[in-house]
């Protein structure tokens, strides 16, 4: 009879080799861990000065280039790890051949590694921050790390919802981009809710990464505030989705290794 110990010893087998297939496969090419931070770099800076172009200075009270940073990292790192999720079970389905390997260990896999990245680029990105002087005090860190995990676990969450959606129906994969592509502009990433009337507050509000990124703002900056948004929501929501994603995996893994 398999134990416990040696039941998690094989997961952590499983998915320490899968976490360095897919690390390797995934910065293969010439520029490898670079590119993962010169892009959003780049983006930061374009919409920076685009930003800056508008209101010229602080976006209330936050400097242009962290608020960009803070709405963009945010945004990223829910697609980034979505889709890399959304993808993780079709992509090592030659793997599932294998008994200890699972399409669950391929999730975790994926999401880890996603979410280490963003992790990563963000902490450079705070050490340039750092060396170009443009130090702050962090109002509420704990806040914000809780933000960070609640992020992660949220998109991981939808990520295998759509997993296992394109098990049975390929097609599903289709939608992915006419669902992220949006999420650039009804995300608070360029603007903030402060930007606009309180009536169209309830049109963007429904939408969780709307309460990430302006708690992440607040979490740093105490006088950006938190008007119309809700840690509570964030809670509710991560849970819900959460419980169904393990629920449907649960009731059809099986089915998805047949697929």
């Amino acid at each position: 009879m398999v134990t416990f110990k040696e039941q998690l010893y094989a997961w952590r087998s499983v998915i320490f080799a899968l976490f360095l297939r897919e690390l390797q496969s995934k910065f293969n090419d010439k520029f490898g861990l670079a590119w993962a931070f010169l892009e959003p770099v780049a983006f930061i800076l374009a919409l920076s000065f685009a930003r800056g172009r508008f209101t010229g200075g602080d976006v209330h009270t936050i400097p242009i280039f962290i608020f960009m940073m803070i709405g963009l990292m945010g945004l990223q790192t829910f697609t980034q790890v979505f889709q890399g999720v959304s993808m993780s079970i079709k992509r090592n389905k030659p793997l599932y051949a294998f008994r200890q390997v699972q399409p669950m260990s391929a999730v975790l896999t994926s999401g880890i590694l996603e979410y280490a990245i963003k992790v990563i680029v963000s902490c450079i990105l705070i050490l340039v921050l750092y060396l170009m002087g443009m130090t702050f005090s962090v109002h509420s860190p704990l806040l914000l790390l809780y933000l960070c995990f609640l992020l992660g676990v949220f998109s991981v969450s939808i990520g295998l919802l759509f997993a296992i959606a394109a098990a049975f129906v390929p097609e599903v994969d289709k939608l992915k981009s006419i669902f992220t592509r949006p999420l650039m502009f009804i995300s608070c990433v360029f603007f903030s809710l402060q930007d606009l009337p309180q009536e169209m507050w309830p049109y963007l509000s429904w939408n969780p990464l709307v309460h990430f990124i302006e708690l992440a703002r607040y979490s740093c900056f105490e006088s950006y505030g938190n008007k119309g948004v809700s840690l509570r929501y964030l809670n509710e929501i991560t849970l819900v989705f959460l419980f169904f994603s393990l629920a449907i995996y649960h009731i059809t893994w099986k089915k998805v290794l047949s697929r």
